[in-house]
């Protein structure tokens, strides 16, 4: 059975490499790596499809190292001493691990010896980043290389290539320049995808003549993949909050079709939107909260696509709408107040009093029912425990319905300041 277009495809020295030119130039440290005969121990990362695996066969065939690769999904400590077992000493052999992020703590620390010593040259490969998900002693025995997404014509050339050469197509298939240059689109930076949808159009053209319907025919039979829980999903969900927040519908509109395309859970991003209403616009427009639940609702009941549209409409009001984080911020510095006082006591008036022996403790005693009150306000009344008086948690901005808000605490905590002198020499008698 042929191997797949892509593994024919793979290149065999560095100058075959596409793309990842800041690395691969002549005076880039994996050149340079080569040249000094001093090869050591790198992680790549990089997006899929980009030549982790390749650049590490390259590296191992261009030094004279015998190579032993392994996935971190497939494996455990026992294999990996294998491997090593197995490799010469001098020169030391090279370990490859795809998903080296997969290993648990423990199965990353049993690498540190071996590293160390200089017993194995250990090349990784990995799509999360290092920083979290590889441990901090391995790490610092690395030296990362961050490998980028092709360009479109880095990715052109390889189809290109792929078309003519002996072991790809061998010119048994031709494709007019506007195609070539829409695979490499459609690849989104990935030469794996690129090759994957040049096969599997090839396979369906009865004449040998590629053109774009046969392009979106394949590209149906290789969805877009999407990182649920990497780098990437948190990067696009990061792009759709602060498009919101810098109160830009358009790109808002963008991340959404961008994460509901990849395979996001549109149920997330509903919850997300539910926490944008709050964070981000508050109360300089209440009705967002509900909308942004309604939204939810709609989605939950019509699925996609059909509901993918009320997500939409509530991202762009989102967008639209005043912004404010007083509430954020209001919350944030109460939760603060409560780790930093500790268990400040409820002052009398505010305590329960339900029994007889409580009102003569003193529970409830002058405390003012505020609907019987002018404007159904207390004027002058407290309700912070009485270390925390005057204390302002909640700061509302100057936007949307929170300037009418702000107006009317103005009023009240300037009336309650007027009283807050003589709640205090009341304490300091007591």
């Amino acid at each position: 059975m042929s191997a797949p277009l892509a593994e024919r495809m793979r290149p065999r020295t560095l100058d075959e490499v596409s793309g990842q030119r800041a690395l691969l130039a002549p005076s880039g440290p994996l050149r340079r790596a080569l040249a000094s005969g001093r090869l050591s121990s790198m992680l790549f990362w990089g997006p899929p499809g980009v030549g982790k695996t390749t650049l590490a066969r390259v590296l191992a065939a261009d030094s004279g190292r015998e190579l032993r690769s392994l996935s971190a999904v497939q494996c455990g400590v026992k294999d990996l001493r294998k491997a090593v077992d197995e490799l010469p000493e001098s020169p030391a052999g090279i370990v490859f691990i795809d998903e080296v992020h997969r290993f648990n703590k423990a199965q990353q620390d049993a690498l540190l010896p071996w590293v160390e010593s200089g017993r194995i040259i250990l090349l990784g490969a990995t799509t999360e980043n290092p920083s979290f998900s590889v441990n901090r002693a391995l790490l610092s025995r690395l030296q990362v290389m961050v490998l980028k997404a092709l360009q479109a014509d880095d990715l052109v050339a390889l189809i290109a290539r792929a078309l003519s050469a002996p072991q790809g197509l061998a010119g048994d298939v031709k494709a007019e320049p506007e195609v070539i240059e829409r695979i490499a689109q459609l690849a989104d930076g990935d030469a794996r995808r690129a090759l994957g949808l040049l096969e599997q159009a090839a396979t369906l053209a009865q004449d040998g003549q590629l053109t774009l319907a046969l392009i979106e025919a394949a590209l149906k039979s290789q969805p877009r993949a999407f990182d649920k829980g990497g780098d990437e999903f948190y990067d696009q969900i990061s792009a759709l909050h602060k498009s919101v927040r810098g109160s830009d519908p358009d790109a808002a509109l963008y991340w959404l079709a961008r994460m509901l395309d990849g395979g996001c859970d549109p149920q997330y991003i509903a919850r997300r939107l539910i926490r944008m209403a709050s964070e981000d616009i508050g109360n300089a427009d209440p009705r967002l909260l509900g909308l942004c639940l309604d939204a939810a609702q709609a989605y939950e009941r019509l699925g996609s696509p059909e509901g993918d549209l009320a997500l939409a409409q509530a991202a762009v009001y989102l967008a639209c709408a005043p912004k404010s984080n007083a509430i954020e911020m209001g919350w944030m510095a109460a939760q603060q107040a409560v780790r930093d006082g500790g268990s400040q006591p409820v002052p009398p008036h505010l305590r329960n009093a339900p029994t007889r022996f409580m009102k003569a403790q003193g529970n409830g005693q002058g405390y003012r029912y505020a609907h019987d009150e002018p404007d159904a306000v207390a004027w002058g009344e407290h309700y912070l425990p009485d270390a925390l008086l005057g204390q302002r948690y909640y700061q509302p901005t100057e936007r949307g319905l929170e300037r009418s808000i702000g107006d009317k605490l103005q009023r009240i905590r300037a009336e309650q300041d007027k009283t807050l002198g003589q709640v205090r020499q009341q304490r300091g008698r007591r």
